[in-house]
């Protein structure tokens, strides 16, 4: 019996610790990274196949979360001593959150997702840290995988740094990074270190040209997150703004990214052109701000599945 399209995805990226402290004084800890994309897809019926440097201090609470979850497939979770990516994250009342990196582990080595590479309809791409893979290992990944590509670049302009506040720094060798992939996904302020200059929002026409250049290097489409305003969704004669509903009752928004990623790279896997598939990624990212931690996430991403 020949298996469903779509199903399978390779998830690559980070496992983190997060630490997270709201403007009201209000906290909260627990696993996130990958680990939000890996809800997701789970919770859409799919397999979730995790590529990751994992810190033992964290593997007994990943076991315990993971194994809840019908198709999150672990084997290529590799244990390295230490505590992980712990992470704390600061949200102000208004502006960008603040970031402060308290460990790391080492990049990944790539060769056991190549060697499995035949087996992904999609493969997700999250660059949690700046560190999870090196650029030449990356180039090696992209190179062996026949499959799509979604490469979220999250963290890659942040100065890399430890237990001080991370910046945006300029990153002019996106097309490095993003040549040879079908998505690509990145919020302003990632856009703006890619245009060269992280401390001046871009504004929508210089983010479409932005868009337009990268279509230019053969990629299918472009989503730009613009918080609470939506997602700019950019393909070859598509340039459209999707608006969010509103949200009562928010509770984190940390993920909410991840989710949009997972959610609409099932549409893709599965065949949906680039607007369908970010309609149902915003679908499942607007409620994922009123729930907190991938537990609560994946319950509500499966809960509309029954």
């Amino acid at each position: 019996m020949s298996r469903k399209k779509g199903k399978v995805f390779g998830v690559v990226g980070t496992i983190t610790h997060d630490f997270i402290t709201f403007s009201s004084g209000r906290s909260f800890s627990g696993l996130g990274g990958i680990l939000y994309q890996a809800a997701a897809l789970c919770g859409l019926g799919k397999e979730a196949h995790l590529f990751s440097n994992l810190g033992e201090e964290l593997l007994p609470m990943v076991k315990k979360v993971t194994s809840k979850w019908p198709g999150c497939k672990t084997r290529g979770l590799c244990v390295v001593p230490g505590p992980g990516n712990r992470v704390h994250l600061r949200y102000p009342a208004r502006g960008e959150r603040a970031e402060v990196l308290e460990s790391c582990v080492p990049a990944l080595n790539p060769g056991p997702l190549i060697k499995r590479a035949f087996q992904f309809d999609f493969l997700i791409a999250v660059i949690n840290s700046g560190r999870d893979f090196t650029f030449q290992d990356w180039r090696k990944i992209v190179s062996a995988v026949q499959a799509p590509i979604w490469l979220d670049v999250h963290s890659l302009p942040l100065a890399f740094v430890l237990k001080r506040l991370r910046s945006y720094r300029p990153l002019t060798r996106w097309r490095d990074w993003v040549e040879g992939i079908a998505y690509l996904q990145a919020n302003e302020k990632e856009v703006a270190s890619m245009l060269g200059d992280p401390s001046v929002l871009p504004s929508l026409s210089r983010i479409k040209h932005f868009g337009q250049e990268a279509l230019e290097l053969g990629l299918k489409a472009v989503f730009v997150t613009l918080g609470r305003r939506g997602v700019l969704v950019m393909a070859p004669g598509v340039y459209r703004i999707l608006k969010p509903p509103a949200v009562l009752g928010i509770v984190d928004t940390t993920g909410c990214g991840d989710v949009f990623c997972a959610a609409a790279a099932a549409r893709l896997a599965a065949g949906a052109d680039p607007v369908k598939a970010a309609l149902s990624g915003i679908r499942f990212a607007s409620p994922a701000a009123g729930v907190a931690g991938v537990e609560e996430t994946y319950m509500l991403v499966r809960s509309s599945q029954l």
